[in-house]
């Protein structure tokens, strides 16, 4: 099966979307077998850091490896020089920048997908001996609204509330958006220890990178009486505090390289909840035990 990206890019902006899948056996063209593919990623970029979690619970390194790339992509359009000659390889007079992440195919030297959620189920598929799954059987649909809750409710929502140049009524409605979203989750992590059953699914890799994300992030441009009302969701902070002392979520955590990233792409207005911090994200790290206990 070859794969080719579903837009060609041709504008400097505008990338190609791959969208090859890993199947389970060879007639799918690009199937699951060990030392075939890599994965090229930036834990700073929030894609990147939810498959490189996804990837440490799996225990991939050695049938799937990952390299790591810059925080701050080093070309003026946004993209990575490491990545070219991939993008060049897997789309014909490919002109848009080469975007991260990246599932490759190192048998061919092309790329297999640039789609995060696509990729981070296809590596669920992996075989090996035991170990968990990030996708059990029957929670797909739990998890892929756990998903839609973190990306609308949560991300998009924060986003709106933080910008300075729109109406005033928009932003607390984006807010009020953002509190219910987090206060659905809240509940359903009071008394329990995981968002869906009773083991660590890709539900709780979500949550957990978009609270790094709203707490490193978006707090910068929210007034401080809303982040303090965000930080009183104490289950949903308690969850990002326990995971974050896990080696497979705390050693892939980037502050530095989010930080930079943000600053690099953000031209918004800094706001008074700049200074107030939710989690000592770097301090619960530090606590996590040795990475062969993960």
């Amino acid at each position: 099966m070859s794969v080719s990206p579903l837009a060609t890019a041709t504008h400097p902006h505008r990338p190609a979307a791959f969208r090859g899948r890993i199947g389970r056996d060879a007639r799918s063209g690009h199937y699951a077998v060990p030392h075939r593919y890599r994965l090229l990623l930036s834990t700073a970029c929030p894609d990147g850091l939810r498959l490189a979690v996804g990837h440490a619970v799996l225990r991939l390194d050695e049938s799937c490896p990952v390299t790591l790339l810059p925080a701050v992509p080093d070309c003026p359009d946004g993209g990575h020089t490491a990545l070219r000659p991939l993008y060049e390889a897997s789309a014909h007079h490919y002109t848009g920048p080469a975007l991260a992440p990246v599932l490759c195919d190192d048998w061919s030297g092309r790329i297999v997908s640039t789609h995060a959620p696509e990729i981070l189920r296809d590596l669920d598929r992996f075989p090996r001996e035991g170990g968990p799954r990030l996708y059990p059987r029957g929670t797909e649909s739990v998890i892929e609204a756990v998903e839609r809750m973190c990306a609308e409710g949560v991300e998009e929502a924060a986003q709106r509330a933080g910008r300075a140049d729109t109406d005033p009524a928009e932003r607390a409605a984006a807010l009020d958006v953002l509190l219910d979203t987090l206060g659905r989750l809240e509940r359903r992590l009071t008394g329990e220890e995981y968002l869906v059953g009773d083991a660590l699914t890709a539900a709780d890799i979500e949550l957990w990178v978009t609270l790094v994300q709203l707490d490193t992030v978006h707090r910068c441009h929210l007034d401080a009486s809303a982040v303090h009302r965000i930080a009183g969701h104490r289950a949903l902070w308690a969850h990002a505090r326990r995971l974050a002392a896990r080696p497979a979520f705390g050693r892939h955590l980037d502050l530095d390289g989010i930080s930079r990233r943000h600053h690099g792409r953000c031209r918004g207005l800094e706001a008074a909840g700049a200074a107030v911090q939710i989690l000592d994200w770097a301090g619960h790290a530090a606590d996590a035990p040795d990475a062969s206990r993960r």
